[in-house]
Order: structure tokens, then sequence, then C-alpha cells
């Protein structure tokens, strides 16, 4: 009975902590602000998803494509060598059959002089003395003249090669005798090329001395007679009437009683006489320009004071006129803020005494957001 009991109380705490676990994981989801705000956009998530598998699928399928072709091209080259492989074997024969066919005993050049002293004479008209060929004598002669005449060919072979490179080397000595023969004839120009410019050169600059010397010539004669020149101007200059001030020149008689008349090109100023009327003249002028100027500015300063006390007098008034209405404005404000504030006062004293008689205590603010549901 005791641990029936047991375990039924077992039971029961494990579904407890079940539903506290589940209650601590909803309030961190809700309290959560990033997603309480934001929340998850599932589609966009799912497209990422299903974009890396695509991206996956076709990565796996470039590897394949990759391995494919790798394997492809191996069997190519295990092909291209076993061809290879075949093509060698088969030039092989051909020049070991050719070597059978063609170059055999009787096909040798030396096989007239070997039958010129292999005259076979009956045995009959031989003595004891003269035998040539004893029993057992010949065996294997077919292999070593197989062998002898092979290595015949191969020496004429080896024997032609050398010639050929001999005759190679000789007509690349030639070409090369030929190269540079060229290049000392090009060399042989060349200097003969540049000993014609540097005659060239010498005498272009020969004449152009002479054509500096000969400038030069002329520029000094051009500079002495400029001189030369400038000396007479300065020389009339200094002995004419402009130099002299000569006033006679400056005055041209006309005749008739008429007064001389002056030439502005040949005047070199006022005599004293007409220099002291000049400075009367002037100083009454200026005299009477400045009665003028006073008693235009004494009119203009009269016009302007009159202007500036009827502008002041019109400010004044407008002056006055605002303070008026700004006094009219500031009493009816006054009387509109009177009255709001009674009506303030209405409003509070009811909201106080008839709508909020009873006041919250801290137990009914502690009650909320204590649980996720």
């Amino acid at each position: 009975m005791f641990k029936a009991d047991l375990t039924l109380d077992q039971q029961e705490e494990k579904t407890l902590e079940a539903r506290r676990s589940a209650e601590r994981a909803r309030k961190a989801r809700i309290y959560n602000t990033r997603l309480r705000v934001m929340g998850l956009d599932l589609e966009a998530l799912n497209q990422q998803v299903q974009e890396k598998k695509h991206r996956q699928n076709l990565e796996k399928q470039r590897d394949k494509a990759f391995d494919a072709m790798r394997r492809r091209q191996d069997e190519e080259l295990i092909q291209q060598d076993s061809n290879e492989k075949e093509k060698r074997k088969a030039m092989h024969r051909d020049l070991t059959q050719h070597w059978a066919s063609q170059q055999q005993a009787e096909h040798c050049r030396d096989d007239d002089l070997k039958g010129a002293f292999n005259i076979t004479i009956p045995e009959s008209e031989l003595g004891p003395a003269s035998m040539q060929t004893f029993k057992g004598e010949g065996v294997g002669e077919d292999q070593r003249e197989q062998r002898r005449k092979t290595e015949r060919d191969l020496q004429a072979q080896m024997d032609e090669n050398k010639r050929r490179e001999m005759r190679a080397k000789h007509k690349e000595i030639l070409v090369n005798k030929d190269l540079v023969h060229q290049d000392l004839r090009g060399l042989q120009q060349a200097a003969l090329e540049e000993d014609r410019k540097k005659a060239a050169r010498i005498a272009l600059d020969n004449y152009n001395q002479a054509l500096a010397a000969e400038r030069a010539e002329f520029f000094k004669e051009q500079h002495r007679r400029e001189e030369r020149e400038n000396l007479e101007e300065m020389w009339h200059t200094a002995t004419s009437d402009m130099m002299t001030e000569c006033p006679e020149q400056a005055e041209r008689f006309v005749g008739g009683g008429r007064p001389p008349q002056i030439l502005p090109d040949r005047w070199k100023g006022m005599s004293p006489e007409h220099l002291s009327l000049f400075h009367r003249e002037r100083e009454q002028q200026c005299l009477e320009r400045q009665v003028l100027l006073e008693s235009r500015f004494y009119i203009k300063n009269k016009t302007w004071d009159l202007h500036l006390l009827k502008l002041a007098k019109e400010a004044e008034e407008k002056e006055q006129k605002i303070a008026e209405l700004r006094r009219e404005k500031r009493m009816q404000l006054d009387q509109y803020n009177k009255l709001l504030a009674r009506e303030q006062q209405a409003n509070q004293d009811y909201l106080e005494k008839e709508l909020y008689t009873s006041k919250p205590t801290k137990d009914y603010f502690y009650q909320f957001n204590t649980s996720s549901r």
C-alpha cells in the first residue's frame, strides 16, 4: 500500500514538473522581445531551406558528372596506351619480317666476292690435302651467317648515318660561313654609311657656321645703324624747340587783329600771368559752388527734419493703438483663463469626490502578469 502511494506521488511530481517546464518555455517564448515584436518569417526560412537543398543537389550532380568525366578520360588514356603498344608490336613484327625477307645473304653486296672464293670442286678431283669440308663442320652456319649479315647491315646503316651527319655538318659550316660573310659585308656597309653621314654632318656644320657668322655680321651692322640713327634723333630732339621750350613755337598769328592761336602739339604750359588768372577764377568758382551746396544742404536738412517729425508722430499714434489692443486682448484672455480654471476645478472635484472614491491597493496590481495564460 505504501509503495503504491509513493509511485502515485512520484507520477504527480513528474506531471507537475513537466507542466512547470512547459510554463517556463512558454514564458520564454512570450516574453522574448525579438519573437514578440519581429516574429519568424516561416516562408523565408522554408525558402532558404529549399534553396540550400537545391544547391546541395546541384553540387552532388556536378561531383557525379566530374567523376564520370574522370573515369571516361582514364579509360580513354588506357585505350590509347594499349593502342600505342599494339602499334609498336606491329611495327616490330613488320621490321622483323622485313629483315627476314629483304636482308638475306644473297642480297648482300659482298655476295659476289664470297661466291668467287666459294667455288665447289668435286671431291673426286681433290686429294687428301685439299679437303674443304669435314664431317661435323657447318653446324649453325645459317644462323651465324644471318648474324653476320645483320651486323653488316647495321654497320652500313651506321656508316650511312655518319656520312649523313658529316654532310649536314658540312652544310651547316657553309651556311655559317655565308652568314659570317653577310655580317661582314653588312658591317662594312654600315661603316661606309656612318662615314658618309659623318662627312655630311661636318659639311652641314661648316655651312651652318658660315651662315651664323654672316647672320652675326648682319646683326652687328644693323645694331650700328640703329645706334647711329638713335644718336641723330636724340641730338635733333635735344636741339629742337620742343626741348628748349620756346614759347613762340606754340603761337600762330592769323592776322586781322585777332589774338594768336595756340597749337596743342607744341604748347608747353601757361605763363605766370595766365596761371594767376586761372587760380583767381578757380577760387571764385569754388566759393560760388560752396554757397550753392550750403543752401541746398540747409533746405534738404529742413525738409528731412519735417519728414522725421511726421513719421515720429505717426509711429507714436500706432504704438498707442497697439497698446490699447494688447490691453483688451489681455483682459479677454484673463477672463477666459478664469473660466477654464473654474471648469477644471469642478471636473477635478467631480473625479476626486464622486467618481474615484475607492483607490486600488498594491495587491490589485500584483495579480497581473504572473502567468503566461
